[in-house]
């Protein structure tokens, strides 16, 4: 599975790419605006951290401006995949950013009828949310599930299943189990991934036990490291 970054701070990914668990960033208007920057400025310089997809969503609900601004995206770097809307007019934009070579994110997708449509309509990413549908009483896995089973039997279907919404480990682990091929991801969900009490405890008590040696890994000990530290 594929890990995103939903996210438009810039420090998270510089951050978060270092540890070389970030495949793409997904962004949005909204992420955007609460770093104050300019849209195209702060989509250019993302698109220089990682070397993967990073989904930058047009802002325009009708055909012709969203293809303009969409293609406007596409012109600032490589590795941009425009992100439209699941409508007739997103659908349409999404056929036609395809036909010329660009990677288009359709996104706001809450049923599987709505993904078979983008599937066809030659998307390179599908984005069902699924902790919205949790939040309404249902089972946004379920989506994920259908998703999955339904382009599996069509093969001709080059869509990808990016889990959106995600709420917490638990749904980065359900749709990795459903087979689905990216999870887009907080920087905090990502970061909880990493946690369980007994690697903590386990790190202290493997700590504590190497300090009682005095040794140091390094050829000196750690309170002379720390004098020459100090000095």
């Amino acid at each position: 599975m594929k890990f995103f970054v939903d996210t438009a701070d810039v420090a998270e990914i510089r951050d978060l790419a270092a540890t070389g668990l970030v495949d793409g960033i997904t962004t949005n208007p909204s992420l955007v605006a609460k770093t104050g920057r300019s849209f195209l400025d702060v989509v250019q310089e993302i698109c220089g951290i990682v070397d993967g997809p990073v989904s930058a969503e047009v802002t325009a609900t009708d055909h012709e401006t969203m293809l303009a601004e969409g293609r406007k995206l596409a012109s600032l770097a490589e590795n941009v995949c425009v992100k439209v809307p699941l409508t007739p007019d997103g659908l349409k934009t999404c056929k036609a950013l395809t036909d010329e070579g660009t990677k288009v994110n359709v996104t706001l997708c809450f049923s599987s009828a709505q993904a078979l449509l983008a599937a066809k309509a030659g998307a390179t990413y599908i984005s069902p949310f699924v902790g919205r549908l949790d939040d309404i009483g249902t089972d946004g896995m379920e989506l994920i599930a259908d998703i999955v089973q339904i382009y599996a039997n069509y093969p001709e279907y080059s869509t990808e299943v990016l889990v959106a919404s995600v709420r917490g480990p638990h749904h980065v682990v359900q749709a990795a189990r459903l087979g689905a091929d990216v999870a887009t991801l907080p920087p905090a969900v990502l970061r909880a991934l990493f946690k369980h009490p007994l690697t903590d405890r386990g790190l202290d008590a493997f700590l504590a036990d190497w300090a009682k040696t005095g040794q140091s890994i390094l050829g000196v000990s750690d309170d002379k490291q720390a004098s020459r530290t100090s000095a």
